[in-house]
């Protein structure tokens, strides 16, 4: 059963009642189960669980600690192209807007990878806009191909691919694959997608799964915060990471967590997610999921990042450009999105150190399983 079919199936008009209206003894249960479910998951989200954020905060640092010890993985997304042919409201790299376009050949995308080798990375998330031409199979292969060369553990966030593709990269050096939904609203992705094959909802919701299927170790999901109701993205997260899983349980499971960002031509968030939601969300998927990953990028503030470290979070980004060639000549195209946190990659490990915590910039299980 694919992921599409397993959540037609779920009660979602249910879990989001409850999302939106769990009572406090619900809430309290929830907190008092061994183990949750999808139910306890949404009560931990209501409006009443805001009382409780300290205990959900105390068994989300716990649980962090007993699976993953106090450490945080860096990576670094390197982005080797924003040429697109998707017209996404949200998003700097849309079609119709006028930017500077650029794709690296892979003698600069290699130049890339070697500066934020020398800053201590290991691990790169490969960046791409959606241009089946320009960003092409064959030419992310060659890409992959070299980076694996000198980077030894690589993902990629480009545009969704078949089975066979994703095995071509794998084979080529990628042993992860990150892909966002955007939102999980039906109704606002088909209102924030104006054009182009990434308004399929459904060929976009099931791309994690043919990435398990071509052999990805790393599955990456999320939602990009802000574009409708929160609480929908977080039952919708929860229940998608779940089966992920489930379902490919030798791969490890990330959960990202974005918040919509000032960018280029884009439109500002339909639904602001504050502060304290984002850490309730946060708290919620570790109490939920002990053993997801959970990846906060530098769209956050530092007071933001270093103040919500201990309570889940796995996975961080450092010193991030979003824009083709950013490390080696900054501010060569435009962004993305603009970052929030502009700390060098040595500053961001001095933080996690400060707080208790050791940044780890290789993943040794990646390198002993080859």
């Amino acid at each position: 059963m694919s992921f599409r079919e397993h959540l037609a199936g779920l009660p979602l008009d249910a879990l989001l009642a409850v999302a939106r209206g769990a009572d406090a003894v619900a809430v309290e249960r929830a907190l008092g189960a061994e183990r949750l479910d999808l139910f306890d998951f949404a009560a931990l989200l209501a409006p009443a669980a805001e009382a409780h954020l300290e205990a959900m905060a105390e068994r989300a640092h716990r649980i962090t600690v007993q699976r993953f010890g106090r450490v945080v993985q860096l990576y670094a997304p390197l982005y080797v192209s924003n040429e697109c042919v998707q017209s996404c409201t949200y998003c700097g790299f849309s079609r119709e807007n006028a930017v500077r376009r650029r794709t690296l050949t892979v003698d600069e995308a290699v130049a890339e990878a070697r500066l934020l080798r020398e800053a201590g990375f290991r691990h790169l998330l490969v960046v791409s806009g959606e241009h089946p031409r320009h960003v092409s199979a064959d030419y992310l292969a060659e890409i992959l191909a070299r980076l694996h060369a000198e980077i030894p553990s690589l993902t990629v966030e480009v545009q969704p691919a078949t089975v066979e593709i994703y095995r071509k990269w794998v084979a080529a050096g990628a042993e992860g694959l990150t892909v966002y939904q955007e939102t999980y609203d039906r109704e606002v992705y088909r209102e924030v997608h104006l054009a182009g094959k990434k308004r399929d909802y459904d060929w976009r919701l099931e791309t994690p799964e043919r990435g398990g299927l071509g052999g990805m170790k790393r599955l990456g999901i999320g939602a990009l915060l802000g574009l409708a109701d929160w609480r929908l993205e977080a039952v919708h997260l929860a229940a998608h990471s779940s089966y992920l899983m489930h379902r490919f349980w030798r791969a490890f499971v990330s959960v990202s967590v974005p918040r919509l960002r000032k960018a280029a031509f884009a439109i500002a968030p339909r639904r602001p997610v504050s502060d304290r939601d984002l850490v309730r969300l946060v708290c919620a998927l570790r109490i939920f999921l002990p053993d997801v990953g959970i990846t906060l990028s530098t769209r956050e503030s530092p007071r933001f990042r270093d103040g919500i470290l201990p309570l889940g979070v796995t996975l961080m980004s450092a010193g991030s450009r979003t824009e083709p060639g950013g490390y080696t000549a900054p501010d060569a195209t435009e962004k993305q999105f603009e970052v929030e946190d502009p700390r060098t990659p040595a500053e961001v490990a001095a933080a996690i150190r400060q707080h208790g915590y050791d940044p780890v910039w290789k993943d040794w299980e990646a390198v002993l399983n080859g």
